[in-house]
C-alpha cells in the first residue's frame, strides 16, 4: 500500500478492522499525515459500507487535492447519505488547484441540481477559462441554487462577456438571492462602467427585497459612477437600516457634498451602525459643514460612534487645511 501505512502494520489493520468506528478513526489519524501518497486510501473509503467512513474519507481529502480525489469526491455528491454528500460539497468548495477543474466540469450537467451546485461551487474559485461556458448556461438552470452557483463562477472569472447575462439575472430573476448574487457580482465592471450595468444598478435599488436593495447600494458604492449619488441620497430614507448603511458608505465614497443633510440627520438614527457609517461619510465628503453635527454625537452611548465622530471630524480639519 503506501510507505506510512507498511511502517505502521497497527494503522493499516485499523483501516481494514470490520468495526466501522475503527475504520473511521484511523482515516482520521491518517488525514493528519497530509500525504498525497495516503489519497488511493481516502479514494477506496468513499466506497465504504458505513457512511460515517465514507464522510470521513471526503473530509481527509481536503488536506492532499488531487485530480483523482476530486474526481472521486465528484461522484460522491451523489451518495445516498446526507452527510457523505455534504462532506464531499465541502471539501470540493475547498479546491486551489486549476488541474481540479477537469474532473469536475462534466457534472455541471449532472440530473442532481445539489450536484450541478456544489460542483459550482467547488469551481468557482478555481477561474478556469473552461468554466465559463457552463456557468453561462447553468444561469438558465430551474434551480434557483444552481443559478446562484453559476452568477459565483461568473463574478470570479470577471469575463466581460459575462455582463449581459449577469444583468439580465440581476433584473430578471425570480429568485431574490439570485439577483443579489448577480448584482454583487457586477462589481467587477470597473471604472468606466457600462451603461446598462448603470442601469440595472440604479433600477434594483427600487427592488421589494431589502437585500436585493442593499447589495445594489453596495456594488453601487464599489463602483463609484457619479451618477449614482443621487439614487444613493434618496435610499437613506429606505425603510431598512440595512439599506440606509450602505448607501451612506457609498456617498462617503463618492464624496457626494448633496447629501451631507440627510447624513447628518442619521446621525441620530437608533442603530448605532448606521450612525457610525454616516459619521465616516461625512469624514469621506469632507465638507466642513457637517462639522457641528458630528461635533453633537462625540459624546454618543456607542464608543465606535465615538471613534468614527473623532475620526471624520480630524478628516475634515485636514481637508480643509489642505485646501487653505
Amino acid at each position: 500500500m503506501t510507505t506510512i501505512l507498511n511502517d505502521d502494520p497497527e494503522l493499516l489493520a485499523r483501516i481494514r478492522h470490520e468495526d466501522s468506528g475503527v475504520r473511521r478513526i484511523a482515516l482520521l489519524e491518517l488525514a493528519d499525515y497530509a500525504d498525497d501518497e495516503h489519497i488511493p486510501v481516502f479514494i477506496a473509503a468513499l466506497n465504504d459500507p458505513a457512511a460515517d467512513v465514507r464522510t470521513q474519507a471526503a473530509r481527509a481529502l481536503e488536506s492532499c487535492e488531487s485530480p483523482e480525489g476530486t474526481a472521486a469526491l465528484a461522484l460522491a455528491l451523489a451518495d445516498a447519505d446526507e452527510d457523505v454528500r455534504a462532506a464531499a460539497a465541502q471539501t470540493l468548495s475547498e479546491l486551489k488547484q486549476t488541474s481540479s477543474a477537469a474532473p469536475l466540469l462534466p457534472h455541471v450537467s449532472h440530473a442532481s441540481p445539489y450536484v450541478r451546485a456544489a460542483v459550482l461551487r467547488g469551481l468557482r474559485e478555481l477561474r478556469v477559462p473552461g468554466s465559463l461556458g457552463p456557468a453561462l448556461v447553468a444561469l438558465e438552470d430551474a434551480d434557483a441554487t444552481v443559478r446562484r452557483e453559476a452568477v459565483s463562477v461568473l463574478g470570479y472569472l470577471k469575463h466581460p462577456d459575462a455582463l449581459t447575462p449577469l444583468t439580465a439575472a440581476a433584473r430578471g430573476d425570480a429568485a431574490p438571492e439570485v439577483r443579489r448574487a448577480a448584482i454583487g457580482a457586477l462589481g467587477y465592471a470597473g471604472d468606466a462602467v457600462p451603461a446598462h450595468v448603470l442601469d440595472t444598478l440604479l433600477n434594483a435599488l427600487a427592488d421589494p427585497v431589502w437585500q436585493v436593495r442593499e447589495e445594489a447600494a453596495t456594488t453601487l458604492g464599489k463602483l463609484r459612477p457619479a451618477s449614482a449619488a443621487g439614487a444613493l441620497t434618496a435610499l437613506l430614507d429606505d425603510d431598512y437600516w440595512q439599506v440606509r448603511l450602505r448607501a451612506a458608505r457609498g456617498l462617503g465614497r463618492l464624496r457626494h457634498a448633496g447629501a451631507i443633510a440627510p447624513l447628518a440627520a442619521a446621525l441620530s438614527h437608533t442603530i448605532a451602525n448606521l450612525r457610525k457609517e454616516a459619521a465616516l461619510a461625512l469624514g469621506e465628503i469632507g465638507d466642513a459643514r457637517a462639522l457641528p453635527a458630528l461635533a453633537a454625537i462625540q459624546d454618543d452611548a456607542d464608543p465606535e460612534v465615538r471613534k468614527s465622530a473623532r475620526l471624520a471630524i480630524g478628516q475634515i480639519r485636514k481637508t480643509a487645511g489642505s485646501a487653505a
